[in-house]
């Protein structure tokens, strides 16, 4: 289980978006070779282990993949989607941004079950066993996205996945990581683990309306852990 007694000090997401930045800038040359690590973290002032832990996600979303004393190349070009939610970032609520994709997460899993492969299921119990096996919050956080943002590239629909990939702006936002942490128990986590095979079995099986439902389910649950969280915090601001 991981680490919940302290707020995470790593921002994978951050590295993460900050890579997939440099990947569709077209900057890499012709190989697409990204610079050493070592430059990035200097780059962008990151930790080694927050930008290792990126690195590897997008490996296994086969966005990067790496060559044994050659380095880490871009394997497919990432996702066009700009970085416009920055700028209103701070200005949403983690219960609304939970809200939104109420609205359209369950419609990608469903879609998502309908064009499934071996090799997409085979990737998605992979990504998932990494959430379960994730130690501290940062790496939880970091593949429970890579998680979902590969059953939405499943889909193949371009205009939803744009709309997802800006909400995932919010996940580098402090209030966002502050809340998603406080909200999180070690009996929240397995309801969650629980969820994700669910929602896997149901794509596996090319079920689009028990994926569907199953994705809908986990959203919820998650909105509703927000949603107490936030209730105890409030009473303690109210006692003090």
């Amino acid at each position: 289980m991981p680490d919940l007694t302290a707020p995470s000090e790593d921002n994978s997401m951050l590295a993460r978006l900050e890579l997939l930045a440099m990947i569709r800038s077209g900057t890499l040359g012709p190989e697409g070779r990204l610079p050493p690590e070592r430059e990035l973290c200097a780059r962008w002032g990151i930790g080694r282990r927050a930008l290792r832990r990126a690195l590897e996600s997008l490996e296994v979303e086969g966005i990067l993949w790496r060559r044994q004393g050659k380095g880490t190349f871009a394997g497919q070009a990432a996702d066009r989607v700009g970085r416009i939610a920055a700028g209103i970032v701070g200005q949403i609520a983690p219960l609304e941004m939970m809200f939104a994709r109420l609205q359209i997460e369950p419609a990608l899993a469903a879609e998502a079950a309908r064009r499934a492969d071996p090799e997409d299921i085979k990737r998605l119990r992979d990504l998932a066993a990494r959430v379960e096996r994730s130690r501290d919050h940062d790496s939880t956080e970091l593949w429970d996205w890579s998680l979902h943002r590969y059953i939405a590239r499943m889909s193949g629909n371009r205009a939803l996945l744009v709309s997802l990939a800006m909400m995932n702006e919010m996940r580098i936002d402090s209030v966002w990581r502050e809340q998603r942490e406080g909200a999180r128990t070690s009996a929240t986590l397995r309801v969650t683990h629980q969820q994700h095979g669910a929602i896997i079995d149901a794509i596996a099986a090319g079920d689009p309306i028990a994926a569907e439902a199953a994705m809908r389910l986990h959203l919820r649950t998650i909105m509703r852990n927000l949603e107490l969280f936030l209730e105890r915090d409030n009473g303690k601001e109210t006692v003090e």
